[in-house]
């Protein structure tokens, strides 16, 4: 009998125990299911709010697209009135620009024609001039030895300085006082007293060639801006010039062509 008794009790205890043990896992699972439902709930609140916050962000960007068209168009008319205003400037520019260069082309021209013509007149005034002048020959001033010869290129000594220089006449011999003649027909352009050739007669030929007739004594013969003829006398032989002092009586003779000293020697005949 109390066997029964105790083997009833175990299976009591065994049958609550099975029940507590349900009601716990049944308790775990509806916890399980609640806090599941919890988080799918939050989950789906927080899809929401992000699609909706995507929606508002994307009627944002639809507004600002909007703006960015309207500013797009607004430019781009803008945009063509410039072009436009640029074209009607780019054709004004042309416009002038054709002006000043044909300006400049018949400015140019008709400078080059001026200058061709200058050029031209001065070309042919010159040639005339050179066809105008004749070379003229020369008449020995005085007669007698040249002592000294003309020396440019080539340094002759002088006693007078002692040393090499050089000599832009000849130096004829003769005695003093002889009558020293034009060499050809002239004006007499100057008498002067050289410092370095005495008293001196200078006369100009057809404002291309001059005489230099120095070493004198005397142009008693003559005056400034007097006409001589060729071999008319002018003056005397002396000894005045300082820098030929040493030497001998003779007369210092040049010849000037264009104002430049050549060899008397090569014109007189």
């Amino acid at each position: 009998m109390k066997k029964d008794i105790h083997l009833k009790n175990i299976r009591e205890k065994n049958i609550n125990d099975k029940i507590i043990s349900y009601v716990v896992m049944g308790a775990i699972i509806v916890a399980i299911i609640i806090i599941s439902l919890l988080l799918y709930s939050q989950k789906i609140n927080n899809d929401v709010k992000d699609e909706t916050m995507t929606l508002e962000e994307m009627t944002d960007i639809i507004g600002e697209t909007d703006q960015n068209n309207n500013q797009t168009e607004s430019a781009s008319t803008e945009i063509g009135k410039t072009v436009e205003e640029s074209q009607e400037e780019m054709k004004e520019e042309d416009t002038q620009n054709q002006t000043i260069q044909n300006t400049t082309v018949n400015e140019t021209v008709e400078s080059s024609s001026a200058n061709t013509n200058t050029v031209e007149n001065t070309t042919s005034k010159e040639t005339e001039k050179t066809q105008n002048v004749k070379e003229l020959t020369f008449q020995k001033p005085v007669e007698g030895e040249i002592v000294r010869e003309f020396a440019q290129d080539n340094l002759v000594y002088s006693e007078t300085l002692e040393e090499w220089v050089t000599h832009n006449g000849i130096d004829i011999k003769a005695d003093k006082t002889t009558v020293v003649k034009a060499a050809e027909a002239g004006v007499v352009k100057s008498i002067k007293n050289d410092p370095r050739y005495g008293l001196t007669i200078v006369i100009e030929h057809d404002d291309v060639y001059q005489t230099v007739y120095s070493n004198l004594l005397t142009s008693e013969f003559v005056v400034e801006g007097e006409t001589v003829e060729k071999g008319q006398s002018i003056g005397t032989v002396g000894n005045s010039a300082v820098f030929e002092i040493a030497d001998e009586p003779h007369l210092h003779f040049e010849i000037l062509k264009d104002a430049i000293a050549v060899d008397p020697a090569i014109y007189i005949k």
